[in-house]
């Protein structure tokens, strides 16, 4: 059974880790400079809205652009609308009506600055914890964690791998995005269902190829302009693959093309992003030559009892 204690000894023991990064004490004069009033959060259109306003917006919006780039969201923090890179609520929107969290523990892997964790509890979840490494994406979420208070959405810096053994028995596992950068994804699935308690449901969300027979689509170089994508699978392949790593009651709810428009520049994330990364004569080809990306979600169970799945 995971604790907050177990979360807060491993976030502790982890944390001088974000030191080793060259702009960790400029992210940090951001971070100790905003103060909000009042905390608090929920969910509006998918917007997450969190804290009362900052008594110097200005400044405030200044500091929050200090922690740029920002690519999970919609965010609203002290009154200060943050329009990041993902249209995050539009891919939540394709996931919630599948599932069912009420009183569940949740791990999210690769879970970014958290914006998905407020979604999991919105949607009912007890415990939300989550993992990802960047050190920018963990004072984000400090910043979020400030103004909406206390809340059992938690965030470990650290990798998925190097998570400790006592945090499992999870009731759903999330990982969205996260597949297409393992050299070897059977391993990935494998320890997604070791996290599971019997019965529990995976949610995976990730890049396939649009290809009709169990088919892995060669990413030699990049994909999109990233450089660690390590291969797409046809939807026949990725069910094979749950189904070899252990899963039962597998199920693709959703496959959809990422758009310019769920995916995109903006203020707050000033750097290349999908529209940069697509052919401009054929917006349905790569800069590489692939297919432009397409998405699926999968929901997938460790076998025996019953999982979150409706």
């Amino acid at each position: 059974m995971c604790s907050t204690a177990v979360v807060d000894r491993t976030l502790d023991a982890h944390l001088g880790q974000l030191d080793r990064h060259g702009d960790s004490n400029r992210w940090r004069s951001h971070l100790q400079a905003l103060s909000p009033q009042g905390a608090c959060w929920q969910i509006d259109q998918g917007v997450l809205v969190a804290g009362r306003a900052f008594d110097a917006p200005d400044a405030a919006r200044e500091h929050l652009r200090g922690l740029i780039p920002w690519r999970k969201g919609p965010l609203r923090l002290g009154g200060v609308d943050i329009d990041t890179e993902w249209r995050s609520d539009w891919k939540w929107s394709r996931v919630a009506p599948h599932i069912d969290l009420s009183a569940c523990r949740v791990l999210d892997v690769g879970c970014g600055n958290g914006y998905f964790g407020w979604c999991m509890l919105n949607h009912g979840a007890e415990q939300v914890i989550g993992c990802d490494p960047s050190p920018l994406f963990v004072l984000q979420h400090e910043v979020i964690r400030r103004c909406a208070g206390a809340a059992e959405n938690h965030l470990l810096a650290l990798r998925f791998e190097d998570l400790p053994p006592e945090l499992a028995d999870f009731d759903a596992v999330f990982s969205m995005g996260v597949l297409y950068h393992r050299r070897e994804p059977l391993d990935h699935l494998t320890s997604l269902r070791e996290r599971l308690k019997p019965g529990g449901c995976l949610v995976l969300e990730t890049l396939v190829n649009p290809g009709e027979d169990r088919f892995l689509l060669a990413t030699p170089q990049r994909y999109a302009g990233m450089r660690n994508v390590y291969g797409l699978p046809s939807l026949g392949l990725l069910e094979a693959w749950l189904a070899e790593t252990g899963f039962e009651d597998m199920v693709c709810v959703d496959c959809s093309l990422t758009s310019p428009q769920e995916q995109r520049r903006t203020s707050w994330m000033p750097f290349h992003s999908l529209a940069q990364a697509l052919d401009p004569d054929q917006p349905t080809l790569t800069l590489e030559g692939l297919p432009a990306p397409l998405r699926a979600v999968w929901l997938a169970k460790r076998p025996t009892a019953s999982g979150c799945i409706n």
